[in-house]
């Protein structure tokens, strides 16, 4: 009995321990329950109060983003509108392109370069389609320019659904034909919003100075939505990405219909070359580089150097430092380098831009093309990495600058009827003025170092721009030429201080010049004066005071 007693005792003890055990564990789950409701409670607190801040900073943002874009007149002529759209519109494109980013700069060199190349000679494809088929369509279609944009957007988007059903299977016939089409959409409207410019034009906003608001506004939205779009591939897939991008751009579609409707003009009822009704004949719809005037050759002269010259720099320098040809610092820390001092070139290019009000587009296409040409000479002579840096800077401003600049003149230079026309043949020249540049980097790197492709591309400028020196001043001397044969032309009185120099001109004996009198009904009447008759009385008011 009494190991059993002990037994029990052994027993009981047992689990009275296990039940204040239990009960500890119960009462620490509760207290731990608890904390974590307070917990959840004080994180959803805090989430709604993020929440809250988050849509009051984007409230915040976008009026300060509506006060600007507005500012000046531009939120009544529908500039401002122009701008949000287009800002927009290059946050889709930015969303794509991180979609699609390949992994070019990750195979060896020797491999990259043929890959590179491919894909130059590709991108020449859309801009061969641009110039000579978009842009006289767009002009045929002025009297609905909305609808043509937001066509360019509608079918954007169906292009990135369609690259979204595509990307996960890998369907390359699929992906690369969509892209490609995405691009040439992209220049479509890239050419109908520079030809609709002047129609949105407050009056004071010079046109330089709207198209670098645009290009500051789409330049700011791309770089946000490009590192989204690279998070969002990276943690969902590119797939959602471009759903995204499809979202977006079908609202920017609906929001181009909405534009102001004075954006569209109307259309001629005259076919090209036609005669009119006073027997004259329009201009044909397509223009070339031959015959869009002397002021928009002379500017499109000198952006296609400024171009070469930064197709050259984005390649040779590239891999100038894949071949470890520019030391300084490790290759991704370089090419990280090179590429902030680019985008910060393009973004300074487009601010200076915006406060060129008054200039003449002329020379700050002249000066652009100078800039490029003295710093590229200083780099050569004196070639680190910093001065690669400031060379690459100085490239991405000068075409920044310079392309809005052009944009300026031949909107200014080249009638409604032809404009958007020339604008495709302008983006078709500049792209295939960029896309050689990048070849001739290619090949300069295999045989040449550091500085000496650098003297190439300075002697390539210099000439360019003695060229175009040249060719102004001609241009120049020939206005004024023209100028003082037309004054020469006209007949002069000799001058006698004594006299009347009408006096002196010789007239027909039986009439004086003929005086238009008003008759105060808006329309004037002639009165032939006889050489015989007595001279008028100086003292009584002149003839054409309708109510003298």
């Amino acid at each position: 009995m009494g190991k059993t007693g002990c037994v029990a005792g052994g027993w009981e003890q047992a689990r009275r321990t296990a039940g204040d055990v239990s009960r500890r564990i119960g009462r620490s789950a509760v207290g731990a329950g608890r904390a974590t409701a307070r917990a959840g409670r004080g994180a959803g607190r805090m989430t709604v109060r993020a929440g809250r801040g988050a849509a009051s900073g984007t409230r915040r943002v976008g009026a300060a983003s509506r006060r600007l874009t507005h500012a000046q007149g531009a939120g009544r002529t529908g500039l401002g509108q122009l701008i949000e759209l287009t800002a927009l519109e290059s946050a889709g494109d930015a969303l794509v392109t991180a979609a699609l980013a390949g992994t070019l700069f990750k195979l060896p060199v020797n491999e990259a370069r043929g890959q590179v190349a491919l894909y130059l000679l590709i991108t020449m494809i859309p801009f061969v389609v641009v110039a000579p088929f978009v842009g006289p369509v767009l002009d045929r279609f002025r009297s609905g320019r909305r609808f043509v944009m937001a066509g360019t957007l509608f079918g954007r988007g169906l292009l990135c659904f369609a690259m979204a059903a595509a990307i996960v299977p890998g369907d390359v016939f699929t992906i690369f034909p969509a892209a490609l089409a995405v691009l040439v959409l992209s220049k479509a409207y890239s050419v109908s919003r520079a030809a609709i410019m002047p129609n949105v034009l407050p009056a004071d906003i010079a046109l330089v100075t709207a198209n670098a608001r645009v290009a500051l506004f789409a330049l700011v939205t791309a770089g946000v939505a490009v590192p989204v779009g690279a998070g969002v591939s990276a943690w969902l897939g590119a797939e959602w990405t471009l759903r995204a991008a499809l979202v977006l751009f079908l609202l920017l579609g609906v929001l181009a219909v909405r534009l102001p409707r004075h954006v569209d003009s109307p259309d001629l009822d005259v076919l090209d070359g036609d005669p009119d009704e006073e027997g004259q004949e329009r201009p044909a719809r397509w223009r070339t580089l031959l015959n869009v005037g002397p002021v928009v050759t002379e500017a499109m002269a000198a952006n296609v150097a400024v171009r070469l010259y930064s197709g050259f720099l984005l390649f040779y320098l590239l891999f100038l430092v894949q071949d470890r040809n520019l030391p300084g610092l490790a290759p991704p820390v370089t090419i990280g380098l090179l590429a902030v001092a680019a985008g910060v070139g393009g973004l300074t290019g487009t601010a200076v831009a915006s406060w060129t009000r008054g200039r003449s587009p002329q020379v700050i296409v002249l000066l652009t093309l100078a800039l490029s040409l003295v710093t590229t000479v200083v780099a050569a002579v004196f070639f680190t990495l910093w001065a690669a840096v400031a060379v690459a800077l100085v490239a991405a401003f000068a075409q920044g600058l310079g392309k809005l600049a052009l944009d300026a003149i031949v909107q200014r230079e080249i009638g409604e009827e032809v404009r958007s026309s020339t604008f495709g043949v302008v983006e078709a020249f500049l792209q295939v003025s960029w896309v050689g540049g990048g070849l001739v980097g290619l090949l300069l790197s295999l045989f040449t170092e550091g500085s000496a492709g650098l003297t190439v591309m300075a002697v390539v400028l210099a000439g360019s721009l003695g060229w175009l020196l040249v060719r102004r001043r001609r241009r120049v001397d020939a206005r004024d030429a023209r100028v003082e044969a037309a004054r020469a032309a006209r007949p002069r009185p000799e001058q006698d201080p004594g006299k009347d120099p009408e006096e002196h001109t010789e007239r027909r004996p039986e009439e004086r010049p003929a005086s238009p009198v008003g008759n105060g009904s808006g329309h004037t009447t002639t009165t032939v004066v006889r050489r015989d008759a007595p001279p008028p009385d100086r003292r009584t008011k002149p003839l054409t005071n309708p109510h003298g």
